[in-house]
């Protein structure tokens, strides 16, 4: 029997008694789990604090649920079960699991703000008795997300390259770090706690780690400081933004499993994959990423050739020993 794929897009169907992940029909409203782990929001104690959404209103991070069937629950929790342990370990441990595991721990995060966020503009929508107006420049990110993390209940293969990029790095954290970013709109996501950081960027096939080789060479099986990962943080979200590719992906349904191949990345224009670096758009993003260690932008493009960094020194060589506190 030949594998379908439930796209909620397809007729928007975001409401709380069908499944999220299958589209199953739900038979109690109690059918739901967590956007966020528990175990991360006990240990760093979320539960209760604020969570900004988009509209600008405020939810809590328990607030944040998916309707889900029992099925895909038992899935879910088998896998952020080998997360869990994982992450509670540290960065030996991290970075041993599958990178399938971790893009599915990180994409059902990033869906499940998405389907919160959706949820949320349909409401206000409803109440303004207009139609919701949506990009479908998003909806095909995030229909292609969605259609991913079903890789958690449907047996699925990536060919020939990932469609995301995951790396992590060994960080030397204060005791209880805990900092969590996302932006949905370029699909990148950012954590750091315990002594590990990690970057994700979900639809970019692996250009991401090419465009930044350099910067992930330099700093290779080296233990960061706090600042230098925040760095590294501020160097992908920016280049997610100037990241100007719509990536198509195909979808093969065969009776074992799917298949998932990324279409070439090239275009008919010819333009670069990324849009030019500019060095104050990038500062600006450097300055909110080092707001624990007060650096303003006028500091850091002092010298607009050499934009103030932490990772790299005059002579190009990784700096080692950083004279700050830790962030």
């Amino acid at each position: 029997m030949t594998t379908r794929l439930y796209n909620p897009f397809l007729d928007f169907k975001f409401d709380n008694n069908t499944c999220f992940l299958t589209g199953k029909t739900l038979n109690s409203s109690d059918e739901k789990i967590q956007v966020f782990p528990v175990w991360m929001m006990r240990a760093f104690e979320l539960e209760d604090k604020p969570f900004k959404m988009l509209d600008e209103s405020v939810r809590t991070y328990k607030e944040l649920q998916l309707p889900c069937s029992t099925e895909a629950a038992e899935a879910f929790e088998k896998m952020e079960m080998q997360v869990e342990q994982a992450m509670l370990s540290g960065f030996e441990a991290v970075k041993a699991l599958p990178q399938e595991v971790l893009f599915q721990w990180v994409a059902k995060i990033l869906y499940g703000v998405v389907f919160n966020e959706i949820q949320a503009g349909i409401r206000q929508s409803i109440l303004a008795g207009e139609q919701m107006n949506f990009s479908q420049a998003l909806v095909h990110k995030f229909r292609n997300l969605h259609a991913m993390l079903q890789s958690v209940v449907v047996p699925m293969e990536f060919e020939h390259k990932n469609p995301f990029t995951i790396e992590i790095f060994e960080v030397d954290n204060p005791e209880n770090t805990f900092l969590y970013r996302d932006e949905i709109n370029t699909l990148i996501f950012s954590l750091r706690m315990k002594n590990f950081g990690i970057v994700a960027t979900l639809q970019d096939n692996g250009t991401n780690a090419i465009y930044h080789e350099e910067i992930l060479t330099l700093v290779q099986d080296k233990k960061l400081h706090p600042i230098q990962f925040e760095e590294i943080c501020a160097r992908y979200f920016y280049s997610a933004y100037l990241f100007n590719r719509l990536p198509e992906y195909t979808f093969m349904e065969t009776p074992q499993k799917v298949y998932v191949e990324p279409m070439p990345l090239n275009d008919w224009t010819m333009k670069p994959i990324f849009d030019s670096w500019t060095v104050k758009t990038y500062g600006q993003v450097l300055e909110n990423f080092w707001k624990p260690w007060g650096f303003l932008l006028f500091e850091i493009i002092k010298d607009p050739e050499n934009p103030m960094s932490f990772i790299k020194g005059p002579d190009g060589k990784f700096l080692e020993n950083i004279p700050l506190e830790k962030g």
